[in-house]
């Protein structure tokens, strides 16, 4: 396969990924922010999604605070903030038509449909019960995009190109709403485990579509370290930081047995897992969570130019 068409299946994913993990952030902090106890009556919850977005610099140096139709207007709509949902899905698109012989009926249709219905949504539409119509639309249309790829492509290297871009980016994405609700959502001024509280940590779940799956696993209720160990290191939750490791680590020794070559990608991606895999929670705290966490996110960044460097710069 050409480095070219390598490049844009990856980052097809990475982006309809990316316009997702945007719409779930914006879903669950939008929530929060209706809590009538004021559990984010200083704005936190907004500024804590911009920075998890990693658009921080960008955003304070368009707007002076992170009010909700600010963060609405800038991680939803503006087409300068390359990350925002419009423009992930207007690139993914465009990457698309680049390589369209290489995409299935199902994966196509699916994103030429989203872009297609990208233009009726507006700020003005969004506005009110309206964003919540349109973050579930952006969710549907990336489910629909990464169900097409199970069920459609064939297991070769396309395939296996465009899954590790969809598992780089939800890595990425869980590390970083850990990392930062993790530390927001710590309760100053209401009573640990209290309603409040409860809510808050319930958030973090909700943003990676695990509440469900976490009550299934613990039965002690709702409690910080848990929900770090169920995130971090159970790989029975798929977008939890080693399911995601296992499914990157599984592409990459499909194409090295395809290709008949490994890379340094490869020792990278082996020893994320690895080190997910035999580690202890208890080793994770001892460390300091932040620590960990900023240190996954920047070997997953690496891993990801180890893999440029290997498959799609030609």
């Amino acid at each position: 396969m050409l480095a070219r068409t390598a490049d844009n299946l990856y980052w097809i994913a990475r982006y309809m990924e990316r316009a997702e993990n945007l719409a779930r952030m914006l879903r669950v902090t939008d929530r929060l922010s209706l809590m009538p106890s004021g559990a984010d009556a200083d704005g936190s919850e907004w500024h804590s999604t911009v920075i998890v977005s990693g658009a921080e610099e960008d955003f304070y140096r368009k707007y002076d605070e992170a009010t909700p139709e600010n963060v609405i207007s800038y991680l939803a709509f503006d087409m300068e903030n390359p990350s925002s949902i419009r423009s992930c899905i207007e690139t993914a698109r465009r990457n698309a038509r680049a390589v369209r012989t290489a995409l299935t009926t199902e994966q196509w249709e699916c994103l030429n449909s989203a872009w297609l219905e990208l233009p009726r949504w507006n700020e003005t539409r969004v506005r009110g019960s309206g964003l919540h119509r349109f973050l579930d639309w952006v969710k549907d249309c990336s489910l629909l995009f990464t169900g097409g790829t199970v069920a459609t492509m064939l297991r070769r290297d396309s395939y296996y190109f465009t899954r590790l871009g969809t598992f780089i980016e939800r890595s990425d994405n869980t590390a970083r709403i850990l990392d930062v609700k993790y530390h927001v959502l710590l309760p100053e001024h209401a009573e640990v485990g209290g309603g409040i509280d409860y809510y808050q940590w319930a958030s973090i779940l909700r943003a990676v579509s695990g509440y469900r799956s976490y009550n299934a696993v613990y039965k002690e209720g709702l409690k910080p370290w848990l929900i770090a160990e169920f995130l971090v290191m159970r790989e029975e939750m798929p977008r939890s930081l080693i399911g995601c490791a296992a499914e990157v680590k599984e592409c990459l020794d499909k194409l090295g047995e395809e290709y008949g070559q490994r890379h340094e990608c490869h020792r990278v991606a082996g020893q994320i897992y690895s080190r997910l895999r035999f580690g202890k929670v208890e080793d994770i705290f001892r460390q300091g969570l932040h620590e960990f966490l900023s240190e996954h996110i920047e070997t997953n960044d690496r891993l990801g130019l180890e893999i440029s460097r290997s498959y799609l710069l030609g």
